[in-house]
């Protein structure tokens, strides 16, 4: 059965007591599954989707700001010590050859060490990066993932990512500025996950992190969309049901599930699901 799984549903890199993981992403279809954003927690969001990390094959890093992409190497690490042995793609924007390079390079000893004293084979002849970009992407076995760009400054290479075959449409926003061209990207997609702030909230979150300023405000309303917006955009875009994840915030007990529903009361009135970490949406 075809799903997508929110492995990690927070938006932003830093976790407390309590919170939700960062972006994390598994989408399943045709029988496959494949991972978009590798945020910290990834690797155990995996596990506890029942997913066996050997079988890792496809990887999509839709920007680089850490809270995507952070577990990224200790994933691939991880997947080869629990017997990976076959070729990983990895599509993410130009940079991503890079951080895999120096990740590979960091655990050297450790790589050299298992080749030599476990028989395995190099993980480094295992793992191959593409530079994302607009249009289409790759066609995974009948899965065709194509890409868009989107309005998160002051980041350029930034994608919405979304994920075809001949019996679902699932569209990822990726972090975005609300922007009319995703209405297009994902018209009439079965599912739209797209991330969502709720912007009341966001002068007590500033004030939590501490070690900002005002330029993290700034930050947040240039580069993100409010619940709002999201939901503007999946009714022009006449998808069949909206889920909201990188949610800002999602760790403040002041906020909970109604205040998201309140937010695009009036905005959207088809199926939504307020993403949390390990749901599973079977399309």
């Amino acid at each position: 059965m075809d799903y997508v799984a929110l492995m990690g549903t927070k938006g932003g890199p830093a976790i407390r007591p309590g919170s939700s993981m960062p972006t994390s992403n598994l989408i399943g279809l045709n029988g496959q599954w494949i991972v978009l954003d590798c945020g910290l927690g990834v690797t155990r969001g995996l596990v506890d989707q029942g997913v066996a990390l050997k079988d890792l094959s496809l990887i999509i890093i839709s920007h680089l700001h850490s809270d995507h992409y952070l577990e990224l190497g200790p994933l691939l690490h991880t997947a080869w010590t629990a017997g990976l042995k076959t070729p990983v793609q990895i599509y993410g924007p130009k940079g991503i050859a890079a951080y895999c390079t120096h990740f590979m390079a960091s655990v050297r000893a450790d790589i050299d060490l298992r080749i030599e004293d476990e028989g395995r084979p190099d993980l480094r002849d295992l793992v191959t990066t593409h530079d994302l970009d607009v249009g289409a992407v790759v066609n995974w076995n009948g899965v065709q993932v194509s890409a868009l760009r989107t309005d998160h400054p002051p980041l350029v290479d930034c994608f919405a990512i979304s994920f075809k075959t001949s019996q679902t449409h699932v569209v990822f926003s990726g972090d975005t500025a609300p922007i009319a061209a995703l209405q297009d990207f994902a018209q009439g997609a079965d599912l739209l996950v797209h991330e969502a702030m709720l912007q009341s909230a966001l002068p007590a979150l500033v004030a939590r992190v501490g070690n900002g300023s005002d330029k993290l405000m700034a930050h947040l309303l240039r580069s993100h969309s409010t619940a709002q917006a999201a939901a503007d955009i999946a009714t022009k875009a006449g998808v069949k049901r909206l889920a909201l994840s990188h949610l800002i915030p999602s760790d403040d007990p002041s906020y909970g599930l109604q205040d998201w529903q309140q937010a695009v009361a009036g905005h959207w009135t088809g199926p939504l699901i307020v993403g949390h970490d390990g749901i599973r949406i079977h399309l």
